[in-house]
């Protein structure tokens, strides 16, 4: 394998990967994490993979994994997951579906696609960049007020305002067209700066979550995912900031009925958890060799839910009776697919 994504043994054992087994990787890239779960999946198990962009679907690595006829890829974004798998005839049938959330290496490192400001090209940004406006484009247009409010709740840029400001001025002499003219604007107006960042890194992160609209893409494959899953089948989560992090850790404790506590018996309806889901463990980290190697892998964080059944409202209970003690007996219960 030619490339080991990130926690890349972490995630193939959190998946939990069955012979068998349906599995979804939402995030190709550059199909590392796909090549893994079809080493493990036996002659009858299938894999679809999923990227919004397109040079990682035409990309060689893609090419040489085609031939395989348990897996099958699509341009697509995150939001059209469900639309996706009711077209294959595979909701409520899948084992695993894992995302591994923000740029991807080939990303960074091709100049021409703008993510990178340690490299001079066009101020793009798209993660699909056969639709929406380049970060270029966006720059050029936003209000000042709105801009502040992206660079501190999308990059938790304490100089928001400063950089802000910076852009709306610099814009009304030309246009910003490039990385390199970008960061060295923030560079010059950033006063106080982190020992181990580049000062343009929170903008940079900021103006790519809002014009690729990655934080809603992200709520809305979440849930998605809990509804095509089959009880029992796993969602593996890898995330490297806390903006995406917090929302995948929150969805998970909403979906786990967390807070279910009846407190007193008989149950009514009302009381019954909705969700179908349970954290599976903690949430865990690189350890220090792949850190040491990758210092990407520093800031990754995987969560993990597995779905389960529950209870639907309006199940009938039981009846108890005197040889029980008058205890509540075992409810019927149903599986949700």
């Amino acid at each position: 394998m030619e490339h080991l994504p990130v926690m890349f043994a972490e995630a193939m054992q959190q998946l939990a990967i069955k012979k068998d087994g349906i599995y979804l990787d939402c995030t190709f890239g550059r199909g590392g994490h796909s090549q893994g779960i079809l080493d493990l999946l036996g002659s009858s198990g299938r894999l679809l993979a999923f990227d919004r962009d397109l040079d990682a679907i035409n990309s060689d690595y893609a090419r040489s994994m085609l031939g395989d006829s348990r897996f099958k890829l699509k341009h697509t974004h995150f939001s059209e997951l469900e639309n996706n798998i009711v077209s294959e005839d595979l909701a409520g049938k899948i084992d695993g579906i894992l995302m591994d959330l923000g740029v991807s290496s080939p990303q960074l490192d091709n100049p021409e696609r703008g993510f990178s400001f340690l490299r001079d090209g066009p101020l793009d940004m798209r993660m699909d960049g056969t639709t929406g406006m380049t970060a270029a484009e966006w720059l050029a247009d936003v209000d000042e007020k709105a801009l502040v409010k992206v660079l501190f709740e999308y990059g938790e840029e304490r100089f928001a305002r400063r950089i802000a400001h910076a852009i709306i001025e610099k814009r009304v002499e030309a246009p910003i067209t490039t990385t390199r003219e970008l960061a060295k604007l923030i560079e010059n107006v950033v006063p106080i700066r982190d020992k181990h960042k580049h000062p343009a890194t929170r903008s940079f992160q900021a103006i790519r979550i809002e014009i690729n609209h990655e934080l809603d893409e992200l709520k809305a494959v979440l849930q998605q995912s809990e509804r095509i899953l089959k009880p029992g089948g796993r969602l593996v989560v890898i995330s490297f900031h806390s903006l995406e992090d917090r929302i995948v850790k929150r969805f998970i404790r909403a979906e786990s009925g967390a807070k279910y506590n009846p407190g007193k018996l008989p149950i009514k309806e009302i009381d019954i958890v909705k969700g179908n889901l349970k954290k599976t463990g903690k949430a865990l980290k690189a350890g220090p060799q792949e850190i040491s190697q990758n210092t990407r892998a520093r800031s990754a964080v995987m969560r993990v839910a597995e779905k389960i059944s529950f209870i639907v409202p309006g199940t009938d209970w039981i009846s108890m009776n005197e040889e029980n003690g008058g205890g509540l007996s075992e409810p019927v219960a149903a599986t949700l697919s």
